[in-house]
């Protein structure tokens, strides 16, 4: 909001030039701050902005462009900042002379280093290296003279060998910048102050030994034959330090010159800008308040055509449902009309004809019903043959099985008169091998001895057969069971006491229950659905086997781990009834189908809660087919 008066109506268009006048005056006698304490300018009449502080040409840029019109201002702050602007340029111009009055730079007296021709960019020169035999390597490796000289920082280092005496000559190049300079410069004192600048070199000639001798490259090395020169001359150019800071500052110049031009070239762009920006703005409102107003008058329009619209259906309505109770009335005595007459003519052949036909349709039904009550007949006979079968087998493998046992209770028998005569026979050697009549024993004991084991072994070839057809006959039973299963479901269901079970199904009724009691009833079928079926698919997993083994009697036994995590937190989130149901399930599954984790059918005796023997199954199958066959008759 202004904060220039407290009036709460806002200015004309009109009065926009008269009343600029009044903040103009207000900025003079010092009522609004323009210039700050530090220099800096501001709009005091955007005071809730981010920007505060202008510089002289950017605030009168802003008075300006918001004076000259924007949309989203008022008149009254529009003619504050046409004031503003007013007041910058008349009052303020001396802020406008200063930031456009150039820099001249001022004149300083060089010293002798400054006018000093050096090779640009800095290098050092390294003289009288010294290579023997064991460190030749070393020396002509760049890398060595690149870490000893790396205080100094430098970029390169380009060596000149003699391979005649074994000497060389390196340069050293460092950085283009002031820093370059510096290190150039510590490079040089190094050396001087060993006593191996270039002057003790030049003083020294005849007796350099093995020491180094190091300095600046400048003018003379510049210009001096040999690899060292050449190479100052190829990679550099000499220049003076005033020269270097000289041509900086004309770069500098150069850009800061092109950076002004630019902003200015900006400043106007964006004055343009600007000012197109306002026109555009109050052309798009003016835009708007048309649309707004046809948008007003299409509404009035449409409601308009709208009401007239419904009028005119209402009214159709009413009239087509005039001559639909009109038209039902004459269709209704038409139809009276034709009843009368159809009554009268049907008394005759058309009766006749009828009963005909309702003749024949019973025929065809009684056809129907004999073909059925054959085939069902077929059926029957066919179970009961299968179950006659599978009981006889039943019955054989079962005498089988007490042959065996009694056939293993001889050879038990056998087996413990074979170890007797062993045992009598050891005593008999031990006590007396002299004696005839002793050895003339041992030797019936030994036929004996012998007759047993023939007869051991021969029981053992008997009780390998018949435990083969055993488990042959058991194989059958196996099979049967997979048969009645299969075969009978229309018999064995769910509601007699004996039936099939999925052994390893969770039961659906736990979840219900207690997602009854815990969500709407909408809701509550979805989410126990969903729920059984994702610990059906837990129950799957076989990476997931929640059983612990203990020793009970001295033999190990499998039971179910109550402290594993998921079966923990699934009691202490849906509670007792569905953690049961998930218990059940794991101990069926753990014991019908451990390998495979899948529901199976199971023969199940739901009277005791336990598996149905196939005895069973077939006793309640017999009486189902005669009890069916009873009824029909």
């Amino acid at each position: 909001m202004d904060s220039s008066s407290g009036e709460e109506s806002d200015l004309s268009e009109s009065e926009i030039n008269e009343y600029k006048e009044k903040p103009y005056e207000e900025i003079r006698s010092g009522k609004y701050k323009v210039k700050a304490l530090n220099g800096s300018l501001r709009c005091p009449f955007c005071a809730g902005k981010k920007k505060q502080d202008y510089k002289y040409k950017d605030l009168l840029q802003h008075a300006s462009g918001v004076g000259k019109g924007s949309a989203n201002r008022s008149a009254k702050q529009r003619a504050n900042h046409l004031a503003l602007a007013k007041y910058l340029e008349i009052d303020l111009a001396s802020e406008a002379d200063e930031t456009s009055r150039p820099t001249v730079p001022q004149v300083v007296d060089q010293t002798p280093e400054q006018t000093e021709l050096y090779v640009w960019p800095w290098m050092g020169i390294i003289m009288n290296i010294v290579a023997e035999s064991k460190n030749i390597d070393t020396l002509h490796d760049k890398g060595y003279w690149l870490k000893r000289f790396a205080k100094y920082k430098p970029n390169n280092v380009q060596c000149f060998w003699n391979e005649v005496d074994l000497t060389g000559q390196a340069i050293v190049v460092f950085n283009s910048d002031w820093n370059g300079f510096v290190n150039a410069t510590q490079f040089e004192k190094a050396f001087e102050s060993e006593c191996h600048s270039k002057k003790h070199w030049n003083g020294q000639q005849t007796q350099l030994g093995s020491n180094i001798y190091g300095w600046c490259a400048r003018a003379d090395d510049y210009q001096s034959d040999g690899p060292i020169g050449d190479y100052l001359r190829k990679v550099g150019k000499l220049q003076t330090i005033s020269g270097i800071v000289q041509e900086a500052a004309q770069d500098r110049n150069s850009v800061v010159a092109n950076l002004t031009t630019k902003i200015d070239l900006t400043n106007e762009n964006l004055d343009e800008l600007q000012y197109k920006y306002n026109e555009t703005t109050m052309s798009l409102s003016r835009m708007l308040e048309e649309k707004d107003r046809l948008h007003l008058a299409f509404i009035e329009e449409t409601r308009k055509m709208q009401r007239l619209a419904r009028d005119n259906v209402r009214r159709i309505l009413e009239e087509q449902e005039k001559l639909n109770h009109e038209l039902e009335t004459k269709k209704r005595k038409i139809d009276n009309w034709t009843r009368e007459l159809n009554k009268r003519e049907t008394l005759t052949e058309r009766e006749r004809q009828k009963l005909d036909e309702e003749k024949k349709k019973n025929n065809e039904r009684n056809n129907s019903l004999q073909l059925a009550s054959m085939e069902q007949k077929k059926a029957d006979e066919n179970v009961l043959r299968l179950v006659e079968e599978q009981k006889r087998e039943k019955e054989e493998a079962l005498k089988k099985i007490l042959l065996l046992e009694k056939q293993l209770d001889i050879k038990q028998k056998l087996e413990m008169e074979i170890e007797d005569l062993k045992g009598k026979l050891q005593v008999m050697k031990h006590l007396g091998q002299d004696d005839a009549a002793v050895q003339k024993k041992m030797e019936e004991m030994n036929n004996e001895l012998q007759e047993k084991i023939d007869d051991l072994q021969d029981l053992e070839s008997t009780n390998k057969a018949l435990i083969y057809k055993e488990r042959q006959s058991n194989d059958e039973l196996q099979e049967a069971r997979k048969v009645l299963i299969q075969g009978l479901p229309e018999l064995l269901g769910n509601r007699t006491n004996i039936g099939l079970k999925r052994m390893g199904e969770l039961d659906p009724k736990a979840f219900h229950d207690t997602c009854k009691s815990r969500f709407p009833s909408d809701e509550a079928e979805i989410q126990a659905t969903t729920l059984c079926s994702s610990w059906q698919e837990n129950l799957k997993n076989p990476d997931w086997h929640p059983f612990k083994v203990i020793v009970e009697g001295g033999n190990p036994k499998e039971i179910l781990n109550e402290e594993d995590e998921k079966l923990t937190n699934l009691k202490l989130e849906w509670g007792e009834e569905i953690y049961n149901a998930v218990v059940t399930a794991l101990k069926e599954l753990n014991e019908y189908n451990p390998s495979g984790r899948y529901v199976i059918s199971e023969l199940w005796n739901f009277k005791e809660n336990r598996k149905a023997t196939l005895k069973e199954v077939v006793g309640y199958v017999v009486r189902n087919i005669k009890t069916a066959k009873r009824k029909r008759t």
